[in-house]
């Protein structure tokens, strides 16, 4: 089976399905949360009880919500590209540019996370194929509401921000002001000349 042609509404193949009782979810989604923040500071090999533990959950809780460091890594993949999906339809109500910018910032916060988590998961090729979807699908259309505006260039393709924001993710900053202001820099590129 195929990809969907990129930036194309499809139904997710992949999904991250938290748990029913709020209390489990809330374990389910501190997890996610203290795994992405030791994925971004510690890379692929932070420790998971290390991660129980900025969760506030014993092992057992990890073990039982994600049976191995592999579900962990795809469940952090995915609620991160929903969370981009999500914050597209958030910003659709802003300005073009805000809403792109905004977006954008948030795209290279997540694009540093997928970075420590990609040698893990890159054998799951349909559901990268699945994220690159969802991503385009929300990214394409706040680019093309800030081009139509004439906020952003017109010579700018969705594809030439994924680059841009992987190699922005890509280096070792020393500080995340030093990130900040070369994103900065970046999105100057975009923005179309006065």
């Amino acid at each position: 089976m195929g990809a969907t042609e990129p930036g194309t509404r499809a139904e997710p193949r992949f999904t991250v399905r938290r748990p029913a009782r709020a209390d489990a979810r809330r374990n389910f989604d501190a997890l996610l949360d203290a795994a992405r923040e030791a994925f971004g500071a510690e890379g692929a090999g932070a420790s998971l009880e290390g991660i129980a533990r900025r969760a506030g959950v014993n092992i057992a809780t990890l073990y039982r919500n994600f049976p191995t460091r592999q579900h962990l890594f795809e469940a952090v993949y995915l609620d991160e590209v929903e969370a981009l999906a999500r914050m597209a339809a958030e910003l659709s109500g802003l300005e073009p540019w805000d809403a792109l910018e905004g977006w954008l910032r948030q795209f290279v916060s997540y694009a540093t996370t997928k970075k420590a988590i990609y040698d893990a998961v890159a054998h799951r090729e349909e559901m990268f194929v699945t994220g690159r979807d969802m991503i385009h699908a929300a990214g394409r259309p706040l680019l093309e509401r800030a081009q139509g505006a004439g906020k952003a260039r017109d010579d700018v393709s969705f594809d030439d921000i994924l680059f841009l924001v992987n190699g922005v993710s890509g280096a070792n900053f020393v500080q995340e002001a030093q990130r900040d202001r070369v994103l900065a820099m970046a999105l100057d590129g975009i923005k179309a000349q006065k």
